[in-house]
C-alpha cells in the first residue's frame, strides 16, 4: 500500500510518499511560499531532485502539483494516482476528543474547526491541507494524525493547572502536550532496545529542536510532558520563552504599553535562545559563539541544558525510576555539547555517559552514547513522525 503523508503549514506543504510494503520513502519534498511571491516546489525521487518556481496560489494547487510530480514521466514514481491508497495528515491539535488518529469525514472536519482557537497558527493550515486533498482526490480516504494524541494518556493530576476548576470544565484550559508522534516513535524504538516487558519500561524522551519538549513515557504511555496548553510552555526553545511566571505578562504589558497579544508574540517569536543570546535561535551559530566565549551564548546554552536536566530528574521521580533517556530532533541529535551538559550531574540516577560515543556519534542512525556499564541507557534516536502518520493511516484504511 502506498501512502502520501502531508504536513500543511500556512504557506507551505511538506510531503513524503511511502511504500508501506517496505516502509521506504519513495518521494519527498515541499511546496514553499504558497499564496505569496515566488512560490516554488522541491521534489526528490529516484536520486533525482527538482527545485523549480511554479504558480501556487493556494494549497489545492500545491496538492495537485505534488500529485502531478508523482506521476510525471521523468520524475514520477507511480503510473497513476490510483496507486495512492490513502493520505495521512499531520494535525497539531485534537483537543480532548481525539485520543487517536481518525478517518476524516465531513463531521470530523467540522469538529476540527472547533479547535482552531486552541492552535490558531497551525490548525487552519492543517484543515486547508485536508480539504485540498478531498477536492483533488475525492475518492481517497484521508486520515488525521494528531500531535496531541499520544499525550491523551496523561493522568488528570499531570494535565490540570492550578486554576479555578471552571477554567478547565468550561474552557478546556489544561496541559495538552505536543510533538506526540515524535515521542511515540522514539520511545517505541527505545522499548525495543530494552530487555524488559513494555509495561515495566520507564523512559524520558527529549525532542530538542527549534521547538523542544520533554516527555515521561511509562509502560509505553505518556504520563507527563513539558509543553502545555500551547507549545509555548516547557524548556526555552529557539524563539519561545518556555515556562515563565504568568504575572510577568501583565507587568511587561504595562511597562511597555503593549497589549497582551503583543507580549505573547514576544514570548513566541523573540525570546528563548534568540532572546537570551541576542545572536541567533540557531544552535550551530550559538555553539560558534560559545566557542568564542560569548557570555550570552554560554548563558543560553547553559539555561537550556539545565532546564532539560531538571525535567529528566522530575520525570524520573514521577515514574519511580528510569531505564533510558532518548535524544532526538535537530539539537538532540547533532549537539553533543548539550547532551554532555544535560547528562553531567545525573550520575546519581545511574547515568554514565561515554564521551567518545557522544562526540563521535554517526548521523541519522540509532546510537548508544551511554557507557556499557551505565545503569540508565542513553540513546540518540532519529525521529520519524511521517512514518508514524503513514502507519496509522494504513491501519485505518487498509
Amino acid at each position: 500500500m502506498k501512502i502520501l503523508v502531508l504536513n500543511a503549514g500556512s504557506s507551505s506543504l511538506k510531503y513524503q510518499f511511502f511504500d508501506m510494503d517496505t516502509r521506504a520513502v519513495i518521494a519527498k519534498g515541499q511546496c514553499e511560499r504558497i499564496g505569496i511571491d515566488k512560490p516554488f516546489l522541491k521534489y526528490k525521487a529516484n536520486n533525482k531532485e527538482l527545485i523549480k518556481e511554479f504558480d501556487i496560489p493556494n494549497h489545492k494547487v500545491a496538492v495537485d502539483l505534488v500529485l502531478k510530480m508523482l506521476v510525471d514521466s521523468e520524475y514520477g514514481v507511480i503510473r497513476t494516482m490510483d496507486e495512492i491508497g490513502a493520505i495521512g495528515h499531520r494535525v497539531v491539535h485534537g483537543g480532548e476528543k481525539f485520543s487517536s488518529s481518525v478517518v476524516v469525514t465531513e463531521e470530523i472536519l467540522k469538529e476540527l474547526e472547533e479547535y482552531i482557537e486552541l492552535a490558531p497558527l497551525h490548525m487552519p493550515a492543517n484543515i486547508t491541507g485536508i480539504k485540498a486533498c478531498i477536492a483533488v482526490m475525492p475518492t481517497k480516504p484521508n486520515v488525521a494524525v494528531f500531535d496531541t494524541a499520544f499525550h491523551s494518556s496523561m493522568p488528570k493530576r499531570a494535565f490540570m493547572y492550578g486554576l479555578p476548576y471552571w477554567a478547565y470544565s468550561e474552557y478546556k484550559i489544561r496541559r495538552y502536550g505536543f510533538h506526540g508522534t515524535s515521542h511515540k516513535y522514539v520511545s517505541g524504538e527505545m522499548i525495543k532496545l530494552l530487555d524488559k516487558p513494555i509495561e515495566e519500561t520507564k523512559i524520558v524522551t527529549c525532542h530538542l529542536g527549534n521547538g523542544s519538549s520533554i516527555c515521561a513515557v511509562k509502560g509505553g504511555k505518556s504520563i507527563d510532558t513539558s509543553m502545555g496548553f500551547t507549545p509555548l510552555a516547557g524548556v526555552i526553545m529557539g524563539t519561545r520563552s518556555g515556562d515563565i511566571d504568568a504575572a510577568s505578562v501583565e507587568f511587561l504589558a504595562k511597562k511597555m504599553k503593549l497589549s497582551i497579544a503583543e507580549i505573547i508574540s514576544i514570548l513566541n517569536n523573540k525570546s528563548g535562545l534568540l532572546g537570551i543570546s541576542e545572536i541567533s535561535s540557531d544552535m550551530r551559530e550559538l555553539e560558534n559563539a560559545f566557542e568564542n566565549k560569548n557570555e550570552r551564548a554560554i548563558l543560553a546554552i547553559d539555561m537550556l541544558s539545565y532546564q532539560i536536566k531538571k525535567y529528566i530528574g522530575s520525570y524520573s521521580a514521577a515514574m519511580g525510576g528510569i531505564d533510558a533517556i532518548v535524544f532526538t530532533g535537530g539539537i538532540g541529535e547533532y549537539t553533543p555539547s548539550v547532551r554532555e551538559k544535560v547528562m553531567s550531574g545525573l550520575e546519581y540516577l545511574g547515568v554514565k555517559l561515554s564521551d567518545k560515543a557522544n562526540y563521535n556519534a554517526p548521523r541519522g542512525v540509532i546510537f548508544q552514547i551511554s557507557a556499557v556499564d551505565s545503569d540508565v541507557k542513553v540513546y540518540i534516536i532519529p525521529t520519524n513522525e511521517e512514518l508514524v502518520i503513514a502507519s496509522d493511516t494504513m491501519l485505518l484504511t487498509k
